[in-house]
C-alpha cells in the first residue's frame, strides 16, 4: 500500500470515528390517555457546547389543496424556507410571530421569497385570503431534532456523547412540558417516553374550490 493510500485511509477513519460512536435517542410521545400523539417535535439541547452539524438544508412548506403541507415543520436556526404554491389559485402567506415576521403577497407557483429563520421560537403561518389555512414552523437552536411519525415515535441520530435536555413541543399543547435531562454514552441507544396534554386539532371548514375567486 502506498504512503498516499495509507494516509488517506487514516484520514477517512479519523473523520468517521466521532459518528461511529455517536448515540441514538428514541422518543415516544403520547397523550395523557396513552394514545400516540402526531405532529409533535422532539429536540435535544446539549448541556455543553459541542461540535454540531453545520449543514442546514433548505426546507419547503407547500400550499396544496388550500392547506399548508406539512402542517408542522421543524428547522434549525439559520435555515432558509421557501413557500411554493401548488394550487391553481393565489395565496398570501404571512406570520406575525415574534420569531419571524413573514409577508409574501398574492402569488402562485414558485415561492417569491426565501425566508431565513434566524432565531428560535414558534412561527405560526396563515393565509390572508383563506382564513382556515394554518401551519407551524418550530425553529430550534440545535441540529438534533425530529418530528414524530403517525405513531408518535421519533429518533434523534448522531448525538455526540454528553448531557442533553430533551424537549417535546406540540402546536396544541396546553402547557409546555419540562425537558428530560439525559446523559448519553457513546454508542448508546436509550428510549424516552413523554406524555403531552394537547387539545385535539380543530379542522376549520373549507368551502369548495372556486377558481373564479382567490
Amino acid at each position: 500500500m502506498s504512503r498516499l493510500v495509507a494516509a488517506l485511509t487514516s484520514m477517512l477513519a479519523l473523520a468517521a470515528t466521532p459518528w461511529c460512536f455517536a448515540a441514538t435517542l428514541h422518543a415516544q410521545v403520547k397523550d395523557p390517555a396513552g394514545k400516540a400523539l402526531a405532529d409533535a417535535v422532539v429536540y435535544a439541547i446539549a448541556g455543553a457546547q459541542l461540535e454540531g452539524r453545520a449543514a442546514r438544508l433548505p426546507v419547503a412548506v407547500e400550499q396544496f389543496d388550500r392547506e399548508f403541507v406539512p402542517y408542522v415543520s421543524v428547522v434549525q436556526v439559520g435555515t432558509t424556507v421557501t413557500f411554493p404554491n401548488r394550487d391553481p389559485i393565489l395565496h398570501h402567506v404571512y406570520s406575525f410571530s415574534p420569531a419571524k415576521h413573514i409577508d409574501i403577497p398574492l402569488y402562485t407557483g414558485k415561492s417569491p421569497q426565501e425566508v431565513l429563520f434566524d432565531k428560535p421560537g414558534v412561527v405560526t403561518l396563515g393565509c390572508n385570503i383563506h382564513d382556515w389555512m394554518i401551519g407551524y414552523i418550530l425553529v430550534v437552536a440545535t441540529p438534533y431534532f425530529a418530528k414524530v411519525d403517525a405513531k408518535g415515535a421519533a429518533t434523534l441520530r448522531d448525538l455526540p456523547a454528553g448531557a442533553y435536555d430533551i424537549h417535546v413541543w406540540h402546536p396544541q399543547q396546553r402547557a409546555a412540558l419540562p425537558p428530560q435531562r439525559v446523559t448519553l454514552e457513546a454508542g448508546a441507544s436509550p428510549s424516552l417516553d413523554f406524555a403531552v396534554d394537547a387539545a385535539p386539532r380543530k379542522v376549520k371548514y373549507k368551502p369548495p374550490l372556486d377558481r373564479l375567486k382567490y
